[in-house]
C-alpha cells in the first residue's frame, strides 16, 4: 500500500478543487468494480453490485488549504483558509500552488502568534505585475505534500486526512468478497462542512453508512478526555460532536473485529466530525459508524501515522463488507 498512499499524498486538491485526485483514484478503482461514476456534486462513486444490504463505505478525497482571494502591489498573495487551518503550523511553510507554483506562507506580524487576516503567500515576486503572470484570484495553495517513513512502522507527512482513508477504500475494493451491495464513494468538500457526502448518500440511500477518517490521538496530541493510541489498532468511533453512532451497528463492528481478531478502539471524539454525520440523516437515514486511523497532530504540515493501524482498518473495512 506504500506506494499508493504516496501517490494519493502527493497529488494537492483541495475542497471544491478535487479533480486531480479523482482521477488518480478513478484509475485505481476502476479495473475492480462493476461500475464507476462521478456526480453533479464531483464525488467519485464506485459500486460493486450484490443483493444485500446496501453498505455505503465513504472517505473524502479534499484536504485542506488556501484560495488566492488578491495580489498586492509589492507582489504578495492574499490567501483565504480552506477548511479547519492550524495557522500556528502553517506559517512559514513551503507552499505551492495547483499550477505547480512554489512559495512561502507568511504573515505581517513575526512577534505574536499568527492570526488568519495577517497571512499571506510571497511567491518571490517584486511587483503585482510579476506575480500576475504566475498567479490569479481563485487559484489554490496547500503546504507541499509529504510522506517521510520514520522509526518503527511510523509515517509523517501531510495529508493523511484523509488520503489514507481513500488509500484503504481502494485497497478494499479490490479484496471484498461479498454478496453485499456496495458503494466506496470518494468524497469532496467534506473539511468544509461535509457538503460532498450529502447529495451522494441521498442518491445511495444506504442501509449502513460507515466513514473512514482520522482521528486525533491522546499520548501525542494531549487530551486526556481521549483514550486513542498510534498502534494500538484503527478505532470504531462511538461518538464525536457531529454524530452518535448506532450502538447496534457498533455492536456488530466490534464482534465482526474480535472474530477476526483484528485490533481495534473504542473512540470518542470531544471534537471535529466526519461524513458519517451526514450520512446519518440524509434521505431515510441510515444506520452509521466511522472506521478511525489515529494521526497525531491533525491538520498541521506533519500529520503522523502508525502502518499497523492503517492494516487493521483494512482488514476491518473488509471483514465488514463481507459480513455485515
Amino acid at each position: 500500500m506504500i506506494d499508493l498512499i504516496k501517490k494519493l499524498m502527493l497529488t494537492p486538491s483541495v475542497s471544491g478543487r478535487e479533480e486531480k485526485i479523482r482521477e488518480v483514484i478513478k484509475n485505481e478503482v476502476l479495473p475492480y468494480a462493476d461500475e464507476v461514476y462521478t456526480d453533479n456534486m464531483g464525488n467519485l462513486i464506485a459500486r460493486k453490485k450484490g443483493n444485500g444490504k446496501k453498505i455505503m463505505f465513504c472517505a473524502h478525497m479534499d484536504e485542506i488549504g488556501f484560495f488566492v482571494t488578491g495580489i498586492g502591489s509589492n507582489g504578495n498573495i492574499n490567501v483565504s483558509p480552506v477548511g479547519g487551518i492550524n495557522a500556528l503550523s502553517a506559517t512559514f511553510q513551503d507552499v505551492i500552488s495547483e499550477n505547480g507554483v512554489c512559495g512561502i506562507l507568511a504573515t505581517n506580524s513575526s512577534k505574536e502568534l499568527p492570526k488568519y487576516e495577517k497571512l499571506y503567500i510571497d511567491i518571490g515576486a517584486k511587483t503585482k505585475k510579476q506575480a500576475e503572470k504566475k498567479v490569479q484570484i481563485g487559484d489554490f495553495f496547500v503546504c507541499v505534500p509529504k510522506f517521510k517513513k520514520l522509526l518503527n512502522q511510523r509515517y509523517v507527512g501531510r495529508p493523511f486526512d484523509d488520503r489514507i482513508g481513500c488509500a484503504i477504500l481502494c485497497e478494499a475494493i479490490k479484496q471484498v468478497n461479498s454478496d453485499n451491495d456496495l458503494y466506496f464513494v470518494f468524497s469532496v468538500q467534506e473539511e468544509v462542512g461535509s457538503r460532498g457526502s450529502k447529495p451522494a448518500t441521498f442518491a445511495i440511500a444506504p442501509d449502513i453508512g460507515i466513514a473512514l477518517d482520522v482521528t486525533a490521538t491522546a499520548e501525542k496530541d494531549g487530551d486526556s478526555s481521549m483514550d486513542v493510541k498510534l498502534g494500538a489498532g484503527c478505532t470504531i468511533k462511538i461518538k464525536d460532536p457531529s454524530v452518535i453512532s448506532s450502538p447496534e451497528l457498533v455492536k456488530e463492528m466490534r464482534k465482526i473485529a474480535e472474530n477476526e481478531k483484528i485490533k481495534y478502539q473504542n473512540e470518542i471524539l470531544p471534537f471535529g466530525g466526519t461524513d458519517a454525520s451526514v450520512m446519518q440523516i440524509a434521505g431515510k437515514g441510515a444506520r452509521v459508524s466511522v472506521i478511525s486511523i489515529p494521526s497525531s497532530f491533525i491538520h498541521t504540515s506533519c500529520e503522523m501515522i502508525d502502518m499497523g493501524d492503517v492494516k487493521e482498518a483494512l482488514k476491518l473495512t473488509v471483514a465488514l463488507a463481507n459480513k455485515l
